[in-house]
């Protein structure tokens, strides 16, 4: 259950950092072992992200493929889990885990001590644990491009996190930069309530029905998986080709990587689709060349052709936002992500995990859990245990009290 009024322990056998799927996976799953876990985060509720996303999302993956351990979502909501009713889900979860949740509590650093406890800073309190996991999520932070004039522009300029309804948007001409599934969904969104609708395209997305002969295309990726990344690349071309059809004449030729290797190489999803394909098709969402600078009212393209859209909606994605937390530890790739996830050990490290990193064809979701039960097994069969410490004679950083 949710503790955000309480004072935080001194001690934890083990301290999650974030309280989204990720983090509340793995809370219970520790707890299946014997393994009493804190679940801190910032926000005042959990899955806070989720509520900042738009308000048609639906989940792209099917509701028995994207609960989480040991806690089905009910029927009631549907093959594609709405936000609001995905939000509901988590609240429930906590409950029915009995899970140890401490909202509106800012982790604020994540150190080594010298006798192989980790100490977890909460602003001017701090707990010590032989077991901490990093769970705030693999869309963490909005990345905003810094194009040459951005800051001039006049019209409305907001990254898709902001995005909520056409009405919100209050515009009538848009210009959606970024093909991926927020952007197209999003560009649909807005095409659909009558809005004059651009989709800015740098790399032409490999494009998927979201379902086909009422199959989930995540079922589809799931079989695939154990095979190599070509034979993965010649079933999506053949499905995309069954299902899509050719859509360069709509703007969008075919990807010039398969489905398979352009996640691996360049962790870039396919576009799983909601919509787009009909509003391309009915000439509501055109597709326009990637934006190269701004000037006021005008927005460039890569192309030439210059644009006068009302508002920009920037579908650019995100950074998982982990250099504050734990850049100094070196576990983090050039691009922010981390070189460990799931049950792997950094060398030196012992006791930091990483969940809900990884970005697979087969679901996010579906793969957190997974993920969970690994590190729940590892650390069970080691014993982890509550840190025996006298939390006064453990030496602070300066500024702590």
């Amino acid at each position: 259950m949710s503790n955000d009024a309480q004072a935080l322990p001194d001690t934890s056998p083990a301290v999650v950092v974030g309280a989204g799927p990720a983090g509340l996976a793995v809370a219970a799953e520790l707890g299946r072992v014997g393994i009493h876990a804190v679940v801190l985060d910032t926000a005042g509720e959990v899955g806070s992200s989720w509520a900042r996303h738009y308000d048609r999302l639906h989940l792209h993956t099917a509701r028995w493929l994207s609960a989480l351990p040991g806690c089905a979502i009910p029927r009631s909501s549907g093959r594609w889990v709405a936000r609001d009713d995905f939000r509901a889900y988590l609240r429930d979860y906590v409950e029915r885990q009995n899970l140890d949740v401490r909202l509106g509590t800012s982790v604020t650093s994540v150190d080594r001590l010298a006798d192989g406890l980790w100490r977890i800073g909460c602003g001017a309190e701090s707990i010590l644990t032989p077991l901490v996991i990093i769970a705030t999520g693999y869309n963490h932070t909005p990345a905003l491009p810094d194009w040459p004039g951005r800051e001039s522009f006049e019209g409305r300029l907001l990254h898709s996190s902001e995005y909520r309804n056409p009405a919100a948007l209050d515009a009538a001409s848009v210009l959606v930069v970024g093909p991926g599934n927020s952007g197209a969904e999003i560009a649909a969104d807005l095409a659909g309530a009558g809005k004059r609708v651009w989709l800015a395209v740098r790399t032409p997305p490999n494009v998927v029905r979201r379902q086909v002969l009422g199959i989930p295309s995540q079922m589809l990726a799931i079989s695939m998986s154990p095979f190599p990344a070509p034979v993965g690349d010649r079933v999506g071309r053949l499905v995309q080709r069954l299902s899509v059809g050719d859509l360069s004449r709509f703007g969008l030729p075919a990807a010039p990587l398969g489905v398979v290797t352009r996640l691996q190489r360049d962790d870039v999803q396919p576009l799983l689709d909601v919509g787009l394909i009909d509003a391309l098709r009915s000439g509501k969402v055109t597709v326009v060349a990637a934006v190269e600078s701004f000037d006021g009212e005008t927005v460039s393209l890569a192309n030439g052709e210059v644009l006068r859209p009302e508002a920009v909606v920037v579908a650019t994605g995100y950074r998982r936002g982990l250099e504050p937390l734990v850049g100094h530890l070196g576990v983090l790739a050039p691009n922010g992500r981390p070189t460990i996830n799931a049950d792997q050990q950094a060398p030196g490290l012992d006791g930091l995990y990483f969940l809900g990193f990884s970005n697979p064809l087969t679901g996010n979701l579906r793969q957190l859990g997974i993920d969970a039960r690994a590190i729940a097994r590892r650390v069970g069969r080691r014993g982890t245990v509550a840190p025996r410490v006298v939390r006064a004679t453990v030496p602070r950083p300066a500024g702590l009290t």
